[in-house]
């Protein structure tokens, strides 16, 4: 056999057993007569000892060897002078008496240690390399016991897990599917599934009242930290609920992960705000609320003066960051800078310092006598030794970057712990949004979320105000997941798809399959979905959700260790009736 243990399970109990190991060669040391190397495998590391004294030959043997060998070895256990404390078999080590060298390897190019000094792209180029370092391998295994206990939880509901097809038909909401040709079907082409929605309705019209499905799904659109090509859902279905039935479910599950693989416990029920306060407090629909900071709006009361600035603005808002009043000119001229990048797009920034002796300093202080900038202070509940933070524009924008600005502070001000966690959950969101470009209105979620019957009369005269019933699971200012309760009504769902622009023809075309569903009883459902690599990147404490993917694409949306996307054959191309044009790349200048 290769192993009799593995490399991560001896200790002093086993001293003078004689054992095999089999692994990587992770370092080796030459001390004198003696050759020591640390092997390892998945479950951890094991020193060897190579005694020159005893056996010369196979001293000589263990100097030909190198690092990411693989090699086999039988020898007796024996206690370590030098004890290392810092891994589990650091009592002991092995005397080995027999070395088979199973495979050799190259001189690796990163260092696979818990520090490496490969960068990102090279350690992607290479990433069956770097699955062996610790950190990495930990945050896959950390993934397989949040998806056990996924399905734990679930299981015990009565849940059934199901599979959804892959290849489906591509639809005209949300982001850009990725489509497939079909060979059999010459000039028509399949659409990777954004996700499982409309069979998962389809199951609930089935009867299988519980459905889930830990599933792939895919999406042709930008990439940043937290988000992948083909990224994985939590994605579950439920008949005959409310609103509130899927949240107390999906909480306790939120609450289980958390005791079961963190052993944190979550005794409070998460907090609940309607989209509208989301937006007015934070700027944002996914809101951070480890830390307080609201924005609050200034516009009515400082308006009317000679600054310009606000009387041109639509919307003035501000933040209030708690004893931060001796910020320095150049502290402030670096969060200036930070709110006018491209990608947060404020002209410029307003300060308001609250000193300790009393005064008020502010760079608007000949437009506003300390009187009335006093007066902002209490709107902000603002005490000496803080600062006020002030943008001012268009509405939305300027939302956005207040939400930015709070962020930044927060960080700054080390408010962000990654080892606290705040959920709650986000309700009552817009069912639909009107685009400029198109002239027309779209789903804030999909064409399938029930609006809220309150608002239904609304629909002719100002659909912009109807409510959905639709909620977003934040955590730590991150979209954990979100759903709503589904149209299972056919007229209902026609008249939706007749406010989002489709003709009779096209909703026949695109959904004309689960209208003729409705037809045979739909029971009431709802669901929703969770982005299984956002939490469990949240759990890791990291940032961006690669590291808790095997195999991860790039931000350009590319495999480097594969080379994929790539051409196909001329053969291939022939087969699906498709030829390729290439538009020349537009001249640098």
């Amino acid at each position: 056999m290769y192993r009799t243990h593995t490399c991560g399970e001896l200790t002093a109990k086993n001293i003078d057993h004689v054992v095999t190991l089999s692994g990587w060669i992770q370092k080796m040391r030459k001390l004198g007569g003696m050759t020591f190397i640390d092997i390892r495998d998945r479950y951890g590391i094991t020193q060897l000892v190579f005694d020159e004294a005893q056996n010369p030959e196979l001293c000589r043997k263990a100097d030909e060897l190198g690092r990411e060998f693989v090699i086999k070895v039988t020898g007796k256990i024996i206690e370590r002078s030098n004890k290392n404390k810092k891994i589990p078999t650091g009592d002991i080590e092995i005397l080995v008496s027999e070395l088979l060298v199973l495979s050799k390897s190259e001189i690796p190019p990163f260092t696979i240690e818990e520090e490496t000094d490969g960068g990102d792209e090279l350690r992607m180029k290479y990433r069956y390399l770097d699955l062996r370092r610790n950190p990495v391998k930990r945050n896959i295994e950390l993934r397989h016991r949040m998806a056990r206990e996924v399905r734990n939880y679930l299981d015990l509901l009565q849940f059934v897990e199901i599979e959804t097809p892959v290849l489906i038909k591509s639809t005209p909401e949300g982001a850009r599917d990725f489509v497939v040709p079909s060979r059999m079907n010459q000039g028509e082409f399949y659409a990777l599934p954004q996700s499982p929605q409309v069979f998962k309705q389809l199951l609930m019209i089935s009867g299988f009242d519980r459905y889930y499905q830990i599933v792939k799904c895919f999406r042709d659109e930008d990439l940043r930290a937290d988000r992948q090509p083909e990224f994985t859902q939590i994605d579950c279905e439920m008949s005959f609920v409310g609103q509130d039935d899927v949240l107390a479910i999906f909480e306790e599950m939120t609450k289980h992960l958390f005791k079961q693989v963190k052993d944190i416990q979550l005794n409070h029920n998460f907090p609940k705000i309607s989209y509208e306060q989301a937006m007015h407090e934070y700027g944002t629909d996914k809101p951070d609320i480890r830390f307080e900071m609201k924005i609050n709006e200034l516009t009515d009361i400082a308006k009317g003066k000679d600054f310009n600035v606000f009387n041109n603005a639509e919307y003035i808002g501000a933040i209030c960051a708690c004893g931060c009043a001796e910020y320095s000119r150049k502290q402030l001229d670096a969060l200036t800078k930070f709110v006018q990048k491209p990608q947060i797009g404020a002209k410029g920034l307003v300060y308001i310092k609250l000193n300790e002796d009393g005064s008020i300093k502010s760079s608007i202080n000949k437009f506003y006598t300390s009187y009335e900038l006093q007066k902002w202070a209490e709107i902000l509940n603002a005490q000496k030794g803080d600062l006020i933070l002030i943008l001012a524009g268009e509405k939305e924008n300027t939302l956005n970057a207040l939400s930015e600005l709070r962020l930044e502070m927060g960080e700054r001000l080390g408010l962000r712990n990654k080892n606290r966690f705040t959920p709650l959950w986000i309700v009552d969101f817009p069912l639909l949004e009107w685009d400029e470009e198109t002239g027309r209105f779209y789903a804030m979620h999909h064409p399938f979320t029930m609006p809220k019957k309150e608002d239904m009369h609304l629909l002719d005269t100002e659909p912009a105000k109807v409510r959905a019933n639709a909620y977003d699971l934040v955590i730590n200012g991150i979209e954990i997941g979100g759903g709503s309760l589904r149209i299972y009504d056919t007229d209902m769902q026609k008249n939706m798809f007749k406010y989002l622009g489709f003709t009779q023809a096209e909703a026949d075309e695109q959904f004309g399959f689960l209208m003729d569903a409705f037809k045979y009883g739909a029971p009431p459902h709802g669901g929703i979905a969770l982005g299984f690599d956002r939490l469990v990147s949240l759990f890791a404490g990291l940032d961006s959700i690669r590291d808790v993917i095997a195999f991860p694409k790039n931000n350009s949306g590319r495999d480097v260790m594969i080379d994929s996307p790539s051409a196909v054959s001329e053969e291939q191309l022939k087969e699906l009736n498709l030829k390729v044009i290439y538009n020349p790349k537009p001249n640098k200048i």
